[in-house]
């Protein structure tokens, strides 16, 4: 008896395929990247986490206006020769927008690049974080 064993991402990547393939016969349409992220609310800060493997800090734009993120950049590809049997490491140009539920402090947002994995402190606004209210009792 022989078990197949079903796999959800590869129906996903075989469609990702098809996809890129497809757009590769209107060369004026740029394919961008899907760019994954996690975030999280630790204490008075927000923690984005992106996964770029094989992208360099100087190859990379992240921008804070008002509430809103901007992370870009490009996966470069180190073989563009090769004719591939099977490409699933993305190559090419990612663009990231989010936008925060309440304002951050811009001028304190600290972004580290290490072993391919971006991370971003945002603190949130003073106005943003929580207060404590003392109650006087009378």
């Amino acid at each position: 008896m022989t078990m197949y064993v079903r796999n959800p991402m590869s129906e996903m990547l075989a469609r990702r395929m098809a996809w890129n393939r497809a757009m590769e016969q209107w060369p004026d349409v740029e394919v961008r990247v899907a760019l994954p992220l996690d975030v999280r609310s630790e204490g008075d800060d927000y923690i984005l986490t992106a996964l770029l493997p094989g992208v360099k800090g100087e190859d990379l734009n992240v921008q804070v206006i008002n509430d809103t993120i901007t992370i870009q950049g490009e996966f470069k590809s180190e073989d563009e020769k090769s004719e591939f049997l099977l490409n699933e490491i993305p190559t090419g140009r990612f663009y990231r927008e989010l936008t925060l539920p309440a304002p951050p402090d811009t001028g304190k947002v600290e972004a580290h690049l290490e072993n391919g994995v971006l991370t971003l402190r945002v603190p949130k606004a003073e106005e943003a974080r929580p207060k404590s209210i003392k109650v006087v009792t009378k």
